[in-house]
């Protein structure tokens, strides 16, 4: 892991994150610093800030006495969090096509062109995430930048998960494609209708995703076993 306080730290949320996610952290599990610390082989100081930002996300909960333990997740409250999160992203996009500058929107492209041709789902979601905030920004409204970007931290190691399933990077890259065409056409209705669809996990989007929870999930069970 690299030795830098911030990156340390992040790279053992990230760590964590996944760990929860897949199912290996399951939900009501205690999660103790010294164990953590010696388990990544780090101080309990990156542990303790990693656990507190999971904590502001909810991934994790306080428990009385007890410490930190990994908080439920159920399929609703993961669809409740992709829907209010598609309503943020489609009034940036909404914004961004009325009031961003030709700079913005030179940013944006920019962003969604390195994204191109990338084929591992880690790599690429790192990419992406720097397209969407290009997007967050070029919405003029810093306000509504803070509040969404509060719910891409919350939300990202499940838009990091569903990137590993088959075709969807080229899908996610083919639907960015549509979200520029309408910024820089000023269309604000098509801007808002793209990313609404983009970030919503709908049918069968959603059922693989939960799939790929439970699979996983269940292979890492196995292997503890």
């Amino acid at each position: 892991m690299d030795s830098s306080p911030n990156r340390l730290s992040e790279q053992l949320l990230e760590a964590i994150e996944e760990r929860i996610v897949t199912g290996e952290y399951p939900p009501g599990a205690r999660l103790d610093e010294v164990e953590l610390a010696e388990a990544y082989g780090v101080s309990r100081t990156p542990i303790r800030e990693a656990l507190i930002r999971l904590g502001t996300i909810r991934m994790i909960e306080k428990m009385p006495r007890k410490g930190w333990a990994v908080a439920p997740a159920s399929p609703r409250r993961l669809m409740e969090m992709f829907e209010f999160m598609a309503e943020l992203e489609a009034l940036c996009g909404r914004f961004a096509a009325s009031r961003a500058t030709p700079f913005q929107l030179q940013r944006l492209l920019a962003a969604h062109e390195a994204c191109r041709g990338v084929r591992d789902p880690d790599a690429y979601y790192r990419l992406n995430e720097v397209f969407h905030q290009a997007l967050y920004e070029a919405s003029g409204n810093e306000f509504l930048v803070e509040q969404t970007l509060e719910m891409q931290r919350r939300a990202r190691p499940y838009r990091r998960l569903q990137l590993r399933a088959p075709t969807r990077i080229a899908d996610s890259f083919s639907e960015h494609e549509a979200i520029v065409q309408a910024i820089q056409a000023r269309d604000a209705d098509r801007a808002a209708t793209t990313l609404r669809e983009h970030v919503m996990l709908q049918g069968e989007r959603f059922s693989n995703l939960v799939r790929s929870v439970e699979k996983l999930s269940a292979s890492e069970a196995r292997r503890r076993a």
